[in-house]
């Protein structure tokens, strides 16, 4: 039920949606109520300016991206790498016989880099269908799966999960897979902007693990206006679904603070 309604409430809170929600009301209201009409266009072209050119994305991004350090090798042992998925395109890769991958790539360099640079180190890829509807929907796992040698892996190196529709059920199956024992370091490999609920829930879990954020979209203190405004709504979409995210996964108890911290 929750990741249905999740589905469903965060199309009529993201920031692009709400503006096209918006147009459309505004321009039928206006066909009786001229001045509301107009001031609901009004609102829009507000909502295009500040969120799609102005630094407002930037500072939204900021806090969540900075959370959590980069992870600086100190020498101590790897036991396991943890990978969440999110960035592989399921259905194209499926239908191009390739891996394709979306705007969070890196997750999936990161996964072939430190299955190199710790050979000893379980890896673990965990990401299922986010489709409403899973019947035959193909799992990120799978795709991995199939195309692990064209990132320099070989498929039976890595461990997968492919039931997990959202980041509570990663951090819980992956939990409940591979048994992590007391004392062991595992890395989470992961987004920037995500790293905080992510750690939230795997502490939930019990899994305790190291962040290893990646997909970093602001640099340290940067605040730029975009070229576009729609790279600018593009972001700040992502960056309130992740708040969002993190207030509701604290009162659904999947997380045992709002903002996680290291």
């Amino acid at each position: 039920m929750f990741f249905v309604l999740s589905k469903v409430l965060w199309f009529l809170a993201a920031p692009s949606n709400l503006l096209l929600l918006l147009v459309l009301a505004g321009a039928g209201l206006s066909l009786r109520w001229r001045r509301l009409g107009l001031g609901l266009v009004a609102s829009a072209g507000l909502i295009l300016l500040v969120g799609g050119v102005s630094p407002l994305a930037s500072l939204v991004f900021g806090p969540l991206e900075d959370r959590f350090p980069e992870f600086r090798d100190d020498g101590a042992p790897v036991a396991g790498i943890v990978v969440l998925g999110g960035a592989v395109e399921t259905g194209l890769s499926a239908a191009r016989g390739q891996l394709v991958v979306n705007d969070a790539g890196e997750r999936m360099i990161a996964l072939g880099d430190l299955a190199r640079r710790y050979p000893a180190a379980t890896v673990v890829f965990t990401g299922g269908s986010g489709r409403l509807t899973g019947d035959g929907a193909v799992s990120e796992a799978q795709i991995v799966r199939r195309h692990a040698a064209s990132l320099g892996i070989a498929p039976e190196r890595i461990t997968y999960e492919d039931r997990s529709r959202n980041t509570r059920e990663n951090a819980a199956f992956s939990a409940a897979l591979v048994k992590p024992k007391p004392g062991e370091r595992w890395l989470l490999v992961t987004s920037a902007w995500h790293m905080p609920r992510a750690m939230g829930c795997f502490r939930r879990a019990g899994f305790a693990v190291t962040a290893y954020p990646v997909d970093y979209r602001t640099g340290p203190g940067a605040v730029a206006l975009h070229s576009t405004a729609g790279d600018g709504l593009f972001e700040l979409d992502i960056a309130v679904r992740e708040w969002l995210g993190l207030a509701a996964y604290r009162a659904s108890g999947y997380t045992e603070a709002v903002f996680p911290e290291p």
